[in-house]
């Protein structure tokens, strides 16, 4: 599996222009705001992975009844 298998396949997708927007002319202070921003989007994203595996556990363990 290629690394880049994991990015957005769509050149609008949000993620996909993250990655691309040039970090040269934001100051030390915006670059530590920005690193701030994904790491709360990172909690969030992985909270929701945590969710989905646990609803879905949930639902197995009820049908398996």
């Amino acid at each position: 599996m290629d690394k880049d298998d994991d990015l957005p396949r769509r050149a609008d997708d949000p993620l996909a222009r993250l990655l691309r927007q040039d970090l040269d002319p934001l100051s030390v202070t915006e670059l530590e705001a920005r690193i701030s921003a994904l790491k709360a989007e990172i909690a969030r994203t992985e909270a929701k992975m945590q969710y989905a595996v646990n609803h879905k556990a949930t639902a197995e363990a009820l049908f398996k009844r």
